[in-house]
């Protein structure tokens, strides 16, 4: 079944968010007396020099400093395996972020998706914009305080330390403002389990592409919006968006009331084409019409033994998608097939799997990420069809990871590949982790096995950021290395959006 996050635990987590450091304590402004801390304690220079600058020989000094290196080494707190004491909180390390912001929310988001902008690919300039959408669950009684946020994040300016002294005065104003959210509502009765974004490239260039969304709601509706009003409203002026703009488009609703989770846009298919799988095992097909109207297949896609937790479309085949499901298999499955059944089924976990990715990269390759915690990769040329394909319950459990991962100690919520880097990859985990991982590591380099005397840490592993019941996790297209990120955060619930310095 779904997850939902835990409760809040009541405590609260300020993240630095510009990596400004406390200031110096103030000095005594009265001048003393100068003193020789040395005097009468050594007769000669030469006693000086032997017994170092503390009194005591430089050898003795140096070999304490080096134990109590090695001491700091050992005691390394890794989020997600060692627990705070009472009292203690977790603060980024400013050094280690070219960016961090924080955005605290009202209720909960499960699930958020990144919008495409025109202002550029690869772009590195700062202050950076972000526009993104996100779905709320509110408590229960409260079902309709619930909202759909479409958002622009300007004004994220990198963290203080990163900055070039030599940069024009006018680029350091620019950065040293604050940031600005800027947010539309759309009012929802019903909880967001996952959202998912579509562009729709534009007729002509005087005209921003048609951007929707597909929300999966806790009562088992796929409720379409199209917010290119909401976006067009933040960068022109006077616009407004109107009470009608705010209602669905469509509202889909061949689950019935069963509550779902799986959700994908097909990025081959311009004018939208739809996937959505349901705590039944049940997936369907809808499929948007030029004239706005949607045509759904009626007839499901199944075969799994449980609810469909993840569900993907291939990045190079049309008609080609994979499902993730608690009962811990993926499947492989061909819109052309007219039994409507799984061309290959391999069982890949005795948990749940919880979600995947398919890389956009390197199409054979698929990531996913399971209920104890480990996370692995796959080769889908090494998957073949089984002997009794046509059966739903038949799988082929004879496939092998070609990489696998037991770092993190609780479920993988969310996992996805770089959008540009073939080996880098994004994982979230209920262990309150945010990792950041390079498969092009290799085993068997023996300067990548050194991992500063920490034991259990891959050296595949680039970066843990720690955050409260993190949910889900994504790439930014378009801006290299950024990383936006929803979670909980005592009583607070947030949206994070970090780049690490290694990946700037």
């Amino acid at each position: 079944m779904g997850k939902r996050p835990a409760e809040p635990v009541g405590t609260e987590f300020n993240a630095l968010k510009r990596g400004n450091r406390p200031a110096k304590p103030g000095e005594d402004d009265e001048i003393g007396e100068f003193e020789d801390e040395y005097e009468d304690e050594f007769e000669s220079e030469d006693e000086i020099f032997e017994a170092g600058v503390d009194g005591r020989p430089d050898g003795e000094r140096e070999a304490e400093e080096q134990n109590d290196v090695m001491e700091v080494d050992q005691q390394t707190f890794i989020p997600g395996r060692h627990r705070l004491a009472p009292g203690e909180i977790l603060t980024p390390d400013p050094t280690t972020y070219e960016m961090l912001h924080t955005l605290t929310t009202t209720w909960p988001c499960l699930s958020f998706d990144i919008i495409r902008d025109n202002l550029g690919d690869e772009r590195t300039a700062y202050p950076a914009t972000i526009y993104a959408v996100a779905g709320t669950q509110a408590e229960g009684g409260r079902e309709k305080e619930n909202e759909l946020m479409v958002m622009k994040l300007g004004g994220l300016s990198r963290m203080e330390q990163m900055r070039d002294d030599d940069e024009e005065s006018d680029d350091d104003d620019n950065e040293d403002a604050d940031p600005v959210l800027e947010s539309k509502s759309i009012p929802l009765s019903s909880t967001t389990n996952r959202i998912r974004v579509h562009q729709s490239p534009p007729l002509n260039s005087s005209v921003p592409p048609t951007t929707l969304t597909a929300t999966m709601t806790e009562t088992g509706q796929v409720l379409i919006h199209n917010i290119t009003p909401h976006l067009t409203s933040f960068d022109t002026p006077g616009t407004t968006v109107t009470p009608q703009q705010n209602k669905a488009n469509s509202t889909l609703r061949m689950h019935k009331g069963v509550e779902g989770y799986a959700i994908d846009w097909s990025p081959l298919v311009p004018q939208g084409k739809l996937l959505t799988g349901d705590n039944a095992g049940k997936i369907f097909v809808s499929t948007h019409n030029e004239g706005g109207s949607w045509a759904v297949d009626d007839r499901p896609f199944m075969g799994h033994e449980s609810s469909v937790e993840d569900i993907q479309w291939s990045p190079v085949e049309r008609s080609v998608f994979a499902s993730a499901s608690s009962d811990g298999t993926v499947k492989i499955w061909d819109l052309r097939s007219k039994a409507h059944k799984a061309a290959v089924s391999v069982q890949i976990s005795k948990t749940d799997v919880n979600v995947m990715s398919w890389s956009r990269q390197t199409s054979h390759l698929l990531a996913t990420g399971a209920d104890d915690g480990l996370w692995a990769v796959w080769d889908l040329r090494s998957w073949k069809p089984s002997a009794a394909s046509s059966s739903p319950s038949s799988v082929n459990s004879s496939s092998t990871p070609v990489a696998s991962f037991n770092f993190h100690k609780e479920q993988i919520t969310s996992i996805e590949w770089h959008p540009q880097e073939d080996s880098i990859v994004v994982v979230a985990a209920g262990d309150n982790t945010l990792t950041l991982w390079d498969l092009a590591v290799e085993l068997d380099d023996e300067e990548s096995k050194d991992t500063a005397g920490v034991e259990g840490v891959p050296p595949q592993l680039l970066f843990v950021h720690y955050m409260e019941m993190v949910k889900e996790a994504h790439w930014h297209p378009q801006i290299p290395g950024l990383v936006m990120a929803t979670g909980g955060l005592g009583f607070g619930h947030v949206i994070q959006i970090f780049l690490f310095v290694g990946l700037c």
